[in-house]
This record gives C-alpha cells, structure tokens and sequence, in this order.
C-alpha cells in the first residue's frame, strides 16, 4: 500500500508497542498504518463511534486494534494505559478544527482541550510505561504553529502550543530517556482540510506556493513520524520537523 515503506526495514518496529490518538482518520490513520506495516502492535483512538464502526470491518483492522477513546476523558485516558502490558511509541495526532467559531469561549476551550491539553493529559499518562522502555513521543503540530489563519484562533493557538511543550517536555523527560518531537503538517488532503482542495482556486493558490508545486498527501507525514520513534533518531529531542512541503518557507 505505502511504497515509501520500502526504505524502512520491514520489522523496524517488531515487539514494540505504538498508540496513535487520532488514528481513525487522515493522518493519525496514516500514521497507524504505517506502524503496523512496520511490525509495531498498534492501537490506534477515535471517539467517533461510526468510523470506528466502520474501521473494524475494514482490512485495516487485521493490523490495528481501533479503540475509542475520548482524550479530554482523563479516566479514559489513565484506563487504557494502564491496561497495556508494555508501551515503546506515543504519537499524540487527535486535533480538531471550527473555523469561524473558535471565536466562541466554549468553542475554544475545546479546541484547546483537544488539541494541546491532551498531549499533555496522553504524554503524562503514558510515562511510567515510556521510561520502562525508554520509549519516545512524536506530537503532531501544524503550519498554523507559525502562521496565522484568522479564522481558527484556537487552533492557532493550541498548534502553536504544541511546539512549546514539546521542547518542555524534551527536557522534563529527556533524563528518564524519553525523547519528545513533533512533526508540523502543511496543507494535506484529508477531510480537515477538503474544503480547500475543493476550491480549484484556493488549491491552486496553496499548491503554488509549497517549494515542491504538490499538496501533502496523508501518507506524506509517516516517514517523517518512523524516523522520529525509531533509533535513527536516538539523539533528536524537543524539535519540530516541518513536513509541509516549502510551504512555510515560501511567499
């Protein structure tokens, strides 16, 4: 299915164990994927009961054991780290965005809670069993770290954020041996972001201006995160990978 696979080892991941928040879509679903390709036991959340639903028929479900699991919960999110007999990988994907309401306090608050309390309220959670490893989180963050859409205030905020605690949480849990990165998406085709690529205009205007003259696919976002959790990495910690295409860096 991912050919760019190939240019990992096919059991990089073997007896390790990955949880993916968000992993019932786009890119959390991506990255899941990619993990259990790679020989990972993979457990990818959602709280969408529907598309969970939907995942357990699918052929996905052969690889990945799809849980629910609601990430402002933290009852939730204590229980199911503590029924996991061992934990190597953390990748805290879940995010949401409402664009034009985040205006609105309660709106805000949730994006907030979703978006970056969580990677607080999952990396906590998860250390006792990451240190037992000396295991390694990835946080996915965004372009909107760095720019602004005023549209989505709080995602803005909570993408940005991100960034921050990733480098605090580098440093908190460095000594333990748990590193903590982040991967920042640029403009990618998923359902978050259809109402762009819908708009042949707006398309247009995104795909000029990325250095590689493309959008992102999902896939694109998972060499990034396995090179992040694997040994390659051993000595990167507290940085934020841009996987955005140039678009960042562009005009």
């Amino acid at each position: 299915m991912h050919d760019f696979l190939a240019d990992f080892r096919h059991d990089l991941f073997h007896r390790r164990t990955v949880v993916v928040s968000g992993g019932t879509s786009g890119i959390g679903l991506e990255i899941a994927r990619g993990f259990s390709q790679l020989g990972a036991t993979t457990i990818a959340t959602g709280s969408s009961a529907a598309k969970l639903a939907a995942l357990r028929d699918s052929d996905d479900a052969q690889r990945i054991d799809f849980r629910q699991l609601d990430v402002g919960n933290t009852q939730q999110v204590d229980a199911l780290f503590a029924s996991l007999p061992q934990l190597d990988l953390l990748v805290n994907a879940a995010g949401i965005a409402r664009p034009e309401q985040e205006y609105q306090e309660a709106v805000f608050q949730q994006v907030m809670d979703t978006n970056l309390t969580s990677v607080m309220r999952l990396t906590s959670a998860a250390l006792p069993a990451l240190s037992a490893r000396r295991g390694s989180v990835v946080n996915v963050a965004s372009m909107l770290s760095y720019l602004a859409d005023a549209s989505v205030p709080a995602y803005c905020a909570s993408k940005s954020g991100v960034v921050g605690l990733t480098r605090a949480l580098a440093h908190r849990y460095g000594p333990q041996g748990v590193r903590v990165n982040a991967v920042a998406p640029g403009y990618h085709r998923t359902e978050m972001t259809r109402p762009l690529w819908d708009d042949p205009t707006a398309a247009e205007h995104i795909r000029q201006r990325t250095a590689l003259k493309r959008w992102g696919e999902a896939e694109d976002l998972v060499g990034a995160v396995i090179f992040l959790s694997s040994d390659a990495a051993r000595y990167i910690t507290g940085v934020t990978l841009p996987v955005d295409g140039g678009y960042v860096s562009g005009m």
